[in-house]
């Protein structure tokens, strides 16, 4: 009986799965089609019928695990503005279990995508897509008086490169940086570029 479109999908989803869970214990260097075989309890050849090659299976991986990220990500219909701004970076964080897992692939992943023109380019259009989401929260706080009128662009790309260093410390020192020092952390930055609130200061410009 021929596979089903749904049967194909799912089973190529099941890899992938098996893919996450080898980068996070063994990260890139241990990724081999043997290791992610053992782990699903499958052969080689099977995974060869859905992904020709590894480059092939780690980029469905990193794809779906991007979509899943997308999923979980806190609703955006809340207030826009500098709170919006502060729990997206949040989402960045590797303040859970599963955040830090997701984030070690994604580390894990640069030094793979340096190599390969492909994958490259994958982690390129990502990581425009995160400025983007950032830029446009950017906006509305410069809008709503929360952040100075500088150029959107820039700080944009500033506060991502931030929130990533924060993300290779905390996976590399995660005692050093636990979830609460990391918010604590990114609560401090946020407030290094926020416009001063009214009564910050007094009269004889000195912080209150």
């Amino acid at each position: 009986m021929p596979r089903h479109k749904g049967d194909h999908e799912g089973r190529r989803r099941e890899v992938s799965a098996a893919v996450w869970r080898v980068l996070a214990a063994q990260g890139f260097g241990g990724l081999t089609l043997r290791a992610v075989a053992t782990e699903m309890g499958a052969t080689t050849g099977l995974l060869t019928h859905y992904f020709p090659s590894k480059k092939d299976l780690v980029a469905h991986a990193l794809t779906l695990l991007d979509e899943r990220r997308t999923a979980t990500r806190r609703d955006d219909a809340g207030p826009a503005g500098l709170g919006a701004l502060r729990a997206l970076l949040l989402d960045i964080l590797p303040s859970t279990p599963q955040a830090a897992a997701d984030n070690r692939i994604w580390v894990g992943s640069w030094d793979a995508a340096l190599a390969d023109p492909g994958l490259a380019a994958g982690h390129a259009a990502r990581y425009a897509r995160s400025r983007e989401r950032i830029r446009h929260q950017v906006r509305e706080a410069q809008r709503l008086g929360e952040l100075p009128s500088a150029d959107a662009d820039d700080l944009a790309a500033a506060v991502l490169s931030f929130t990533l260093g924060l993300v290779v410390q905390a996976l590399f020192s995660p005692q050093e940086f636990p979830p609460e020092r990391q918010i604590r952390i990114l609560d401090g930055y946020l407030a290094t570029l926020a416009v001063p609130a009214e009564g910050d200061f007094g009269a004889d410009g000195a912080r209150r």
